[in-house]
């Protein structure tokens, strides 16, 4: 189901980007590190028909992807931007082909192109889950748990979650940390729709211990090799019953093409941010639809901008497993949009307003902001 029509064309007068410092409730542990702040950018896209804003969803180190903070922060400042400003006129579809030049920066481009598609669509009065073609208005809510202290404190902090109402959890797994993680949490919480995140962290080596999880009844095991393992993908996934989701490996609609005919993954995880935009989000969304391969919407801790323009994505027919649209409260005390999203019997709400459909609040931007630029024409 391709997006409909073009989204209209807006002027571009400048681009303001900010880097963001956001305390986290607590910390959030994964196979490749912990981070108890959240650093972000956030771009604000100065059009002569009002303003759009995107987020960049890089993290301070280069830990998840090869992209980071200053990477992107430099790559946008000086190629990515003024690529744009020199084009002056364009719309939501015209900015990957802009920035086709410069190669990969994925999220840099995506953070890029939501702050243009959300002022184009802003002032169409147009919301971004109408014009991606999204079907529901409100998506399942699940909730990715980080690696604690050990299983008994990972059993609290699940218990907590299922209390708040989130229909599905996730945790994270590494080597030592993953069989007995997965036991305790299926054996305290029962038949529970249960999947793992290994975010790389094993290699073919480790087969037979993954295929220790097919006891559990997991949803899925997602991404246990790493991003390149594509053929390696292929072997695991003959030899376990869970099935296989990819994450880090997919970064465009080729790639996903690639896996699929390779036999690598039976789920798919979609992030806006790894694939270059939500456009290209919706590419893949198409493609495994018509190949009858669930997808789901992932997530990098986005603040209100982000985590409104993954409910949009998430609302369509073919995203039909829980993905990680949580609550703002799920990581943060205080958010960036006057509504932050709210968990409603295990659900998040998707904006039906224009563009975006949230309303940044000022005095909270402007509390964690530790850095700001901005380019004009």
């Amino acid at each position: 189901m391709p997006i409909a029509q073009p989204a209209p064309k807006v002027a571009l007068e400048g681009i303001e980007l900010r880097v963001l410092h956001l305390p986290l409730v607590s910390p959030f542990t994964t196979s490749f590190g912990t981070e108890t702040v959240r650093e972000v950018i956030v771009v604000r896209a100065l059009t002569s028909d009002g303003d759009g804003w995107g987020e960049i969803v890089t993290q301070e180190s280069p830990l998840y992807s090869s992209e980071y903070t200053q990477g992107a922060w430099d790559v946008a400042l000086r190629f990515l931007i003024p690529a744009l400003l020199d084009r002056h006129t364009l719309g939501p579809e015209d900015v990957a082909p802009v920035l086709e030049p410069f190669v990969g920066h994925r999220m840099s481009k995506a953070g890029l192109e939501l702050a243009i598609l959300d002022a184009s669509l802003r002032s169409a009065g147009i919301s971004l889950g109408a014009h991606l073609g999204a079907i529901r208005d409100r998506v399942p809510s699940g909730v990715s748990v980080g690696i604690q202290r050990d299983p008994s404190a990972l059993v609290d902090s699940v218990r907590g979650y299922l209390d708040e109402g989130y229909v599905r959890i996730k945790i994270k797994i590494k080597p030592g940390r993953d069989i007995a993680d997965t036991a305790a949490v299926r054996d305290a919480f029962g038949n529970i729709p249960l999947q793992v995140d290994a975010n790389s962290a094993y290699t073919l080596a480790d087969a037979d211990t993954l295929a220790e999880l097919d006891r559990f009844d997991l949803l899925l095991i997602e991404q246990p090799l790493q991003e390149d393992d594509l053929v390696d993908h292929a072997s695991l996934a003959q030899r376990l019953r869970t099935p296989v989701c990819l994450d880090e490996s997919i970064v465009s609609s080729k790639a996903a093409a690639d896996a699929l005919a390779l036999g690598s993954a039976s789920v798919i995880n979609i992030k806006a941010g790894r694939v270059g935009g939500y456009l290209e989000a919706v590419s893949i969304h198409d493609l495994c639809r018509t190949a009858a391969v669930p997808v789901w919407c992932g997530g990098m801790l986005e603040t209100g901008i982000g985590r409104a323009a993954n409910a949009a994505l998430a609302a369509l027919p073919g995203f039909t497993l829980p993905g990680d649209v949580s609550a703002s409260s799920r990581f943060y005390d205080r958010d960036i949009v006057t509504e932050p999203a709210v968990l409603e019997d295990g659900h998040v709400r998707v904006p039906t307003g224009p563009g975006l459909g949230v309303e940044i609040d000022p005095v909270a931007l402007e509390d964690m902001t530790v850095a700001r630029e901005v380019l004009r024409r």
